[in-house]
């Protein structure tokens, strides 16, 4: 058997036991161990030797530090109370206007993504503060659960995101880079949504109405004050992570301790810290961070023992067979990243797909950072896209009573369609994604 055809039959058969619903980490790394063995002739040394080099190496990754770190922070903010004092300064702001809790909401869930850095905990945190405030209000249904799993997905993009310090360590990119490149279009998503509520709740007032006028009492000033109040403390934690590392103050790691530091101050001025929530988010973080290593190292096993087969080459002679336009290139792997997005965890399709992609786009003359971010654009679509988006789900456990699965899917269409225009306006005008890594760290 040729090594091409180990290769095709190697990624076949995962995607077959993926779809089936086998385990990811277990799948990744019991491929790996047995077409290494197949690949090496039947050697059982030469697979030994790969588990322990690839394994030793990955978990030597200072970079990797920082996941722990982040998703501890991310636990500390959740129960920390900054979400409920932003909703409510938001809500006052605001309401007045058509559709404009629903304003408020994508507002505060785009704040609190700046701060966590994992998708559940803002989708179930927003949508706990703000679905049934907007329910209480006459906000239809629909239009509730569209903007609370959107505006909560903006976590696994805007910086400090999990997902980019994955990534960083897959491409070969600093982490301090990828979360400057990811800022703007983290944002440009975020305005995409607040013109369509606008537009949406202009057009169709009934679907957002605004707040009634015996309940608009507060002064301009009060206003100002209560904006201010509830968004330094959010402001304040930001600069803490994004601003040092940004200035080169701080490494990636060094300003994920600094988050969670920051994190726990909030939560003890807020009077939320306890011995509990200090356990809680401690057992939170092993396991999300557990699951994360097991998933890393099985596909660290897998695709080290893929791009030796010759699986790499093998996958781009079949593109370069489809075409040889590096623009419809381009578009072949932003689809299959779609589609795998329907099916896959974002990390199992990260861990697959860069290995692969990467020297193609290297050799087709395509900026690395610039396609890195694509692909992180693209994998926040599929946390909304139907049949198994994790945000779906996450709001489903919390959504109020009388909106069932078929609703949450009617009501992610239009910010699935935002998410492609995004993705789209990030190809064709790369500085969204480039402006910020050039001009500050030269």
């Amino acid at each position: 058997m040729s090594a091409d055809l180990i290769a095709i039959l190697m990624f076949v058969i995962l995607l077959f036991a993926v779809f089936l619903g086998h385990p990811l980490a277990t799948t990744l790394g019991g491929l790996g161990l047995l077409f290494g063995y197949i690949g090496y002739g039947g050697d059982i040394s030469g697979v030994n030797y790969i588990i322990a080099s690839k394994t030793y190496g990955l978990m030597e990754n200072y970079v990797l530090v920082a996941i722990p770190l982040f998703i501890l922070m991310a636990q500390f903010l959740d129960k920390s109370g900054v979400a409920d004092e932003l909703f409510e300064a938001m809500y006052i702001v605001f309401g007045p206007v058509r559709g404009g809790l629903a304003l408020a909401t994508t507002v505060v869930a785009t704040l609190f993504a700046a701060t966590t850095g994992i998708v559940g905990a803002s989708v179930v945190s927003i949508g706990l503060l703000a679905a049934p405030s907007m329910i209480k209000k006459g906000y239809d249904k629909r239009l509730v659960a569209g903007t609370v799993i959107a505006g909560g997905t903006l976590g696994i993009l805007i910086p400090p995101s999990i997902m980019l310090v994955v990534m960083g360590g897959l491409v070969g990119i600093s982490v301090g880079k990828l979360f400057l490149a990811a800022f703007l279009p983290g944002f440009l998503l975020s305005f995409l949504y607040l013109i369509y509520i606008f537009v949406y709740a202009f057009i169709k007032p009934e679907v957002g109405p605004p707040l009634p006028k015996e309940e608009r009492t507060h002064t301009l000033k009060q206003k100002i004050t209560l904006t201010l109040k509830s968004m330094l403390p959010t402001l304040f934690l930001i600069f803490a992570v994004l601003g040092t590392i940004a200035f080169g103050i701080a490494t990636p790691t060094e300003a994920a301790g600094l988050g969670c530091l920051g994190a726990m101050i909030l939560a003890i001025a807020n009077k939320r810290f306890n011995v509990k929530l200090l356990i809680d988010a401690g057992v939170a973080t092993l396991k999300i961070t557990c699951m994360v290593m097991f998933i890393f190292i099985g596909a660290n096993l897998y695709t080290s023992v893929f791009m030796g087969l010759g699986g790499g080459e093998t996958f781009t002679k079949l593109l370069f067979m489809i075409s040889e336009n590096k623009w419809v290139i381009l578009g072949i792997m932003m689809l299959i990243l779609i589609i795998l997005g329907m099916f896959v965890d974002w990390l199992g399709i990260l861990l697959l797909t860069i290995p692969i992609f990467l020297p193609i786009i290297e050799k087709l003359g395509f900026d690395p950072l610039w396609f890195t971010m694509l692909v992180a654009v693209n994998l926040q679509i599929s946390f909304l896209t139907p049949p198994f988006g994790y945000s779906l789900f996450y709001y489903r456990g919390i959504a109020p009573a009388g909106t069932d699965l078929k609703d949450i899917y009617k009501a992610i269409i239009p910010f699935v369609i935002l998410q492609i225009i995004g993705l789209i306006l990030c190809i064709i005008f790369p500085s969204i994604i480039t402006f910020l890594p050039n001009a500050i760290m030269k």
